[in-house]
């Protein structure tokens, strides 16, 4: 595909934050993956690895199976963790996040190095050792989304802190945030989903040098209102990346409440 990115709908900038509106989920994955590839290979030129985080979400399924189909990428020297992972489930299980990304990207790209969060029976013993790895170097971007109760990664608003010690921690997971796997078609049912799981922090999520953040669908317009226009709180921990140096948020016209009659 080419690097021309689609021209978005509308351009908004609240603070730090970026906010782009393409019309459908399409052009929204195209368009964040043409900017990702851009930075990615400038990266590239510059140093000798690039560490990205990538979220594993429905959300996500338009920019990833992008930028899996982009050429002339040296995956070799990109270095790939992921953001969250649910404690409790079976090791080969579909809804494993480690499983979806493998599936949709790492198979298909080959970074050079990829970690995998396996929090098994001991997710306690699991955050520190992923916690080593993630600072060993600075994460140069972070690939995310946001949850229809305003959280990134797996930090909802009772467990979230913006000033949190640690870089990767198990929460349990509020009963919005379970329902959202239901709604996206993850699990059949309720009690199916996990109540606890393993998530990198705020503050490890805010210390990349760049933030792409893909947000489509209707369900999602509420937390991207509150994440660009309401106050910056642990109420909706999105509305951090309002303070964040480079974030970009790719919207839709459904989650971000377009009107083609009035412009906005």
């Amino acid at each position: 595909m080419s690097l021309e990115p689609p021209i978005p709908l509308f351009f908004a900038l609240k603070e730090r934050l970026r906010t782009q509106v393409y019309p459908d989920r399409a052009q929204l994955g195209a368009a964040a993956c043409a900017e990702f590839v851009q930075s990615l290979k400038q990266k590239l030129q510059l140093q000798q690895e690039v560490r990205i985080v990538f979220a594993a979400a429905p959300s996500q399924n338009e920019f990833l199976d992008a930028v899996a189909d982009e050429p002339d990428i040296d995956w070799s020297r990109v270095t790939a963790f992921h953001m969250d992972e649910y404690i409790g489930l079976p090791p080969h299980a579909p809804q494993r996040f480690s499983a979806y990304l493998t599936e949709r990207l790492f198979a298909k790209v080959r970074p050079g190095h990829v970690h995998l969060l396996d929090p098994g029976a001991r997710g306690q013993e699991e955050a520190p050792r992923y916690e080593e790895l993630l600072r060993e170097a600075p994460i140069d971007f972070v690939c995310l989304g946001i949850g229809e109760n305003g959280h990134i990664a797996f930090n909802d608003p009772p467990v979230a802190d913006f000033s949190d010690p640690l870089w990767v921690k198990e929460v349990e997971l509020d009963l919005s945030c379970r329902m959202q796997q239901v709604n996206d078609g993850c699990f059949p049912s309720l009690e199916e989903v996990p109540t606890r799981a393993l998530t990198l922090t705020i503050p490890a999520l805010m210390s990349a040098s760049r933030l792409f953040c893909m947000v489509p669908g209707e369900r999602k317009r509420q937390a991207v209102e509150r994440t660009i226009n309401g106050p910056i709180s642990t109420e909706c921990p999105a509305s951090i990346l309002r303070q964040h140096e480079f974030c970009t948020l790719y919207t839709d016209a459904d989650s971000f409440g377009y009107s083609s009659e009035t412009g906005e």
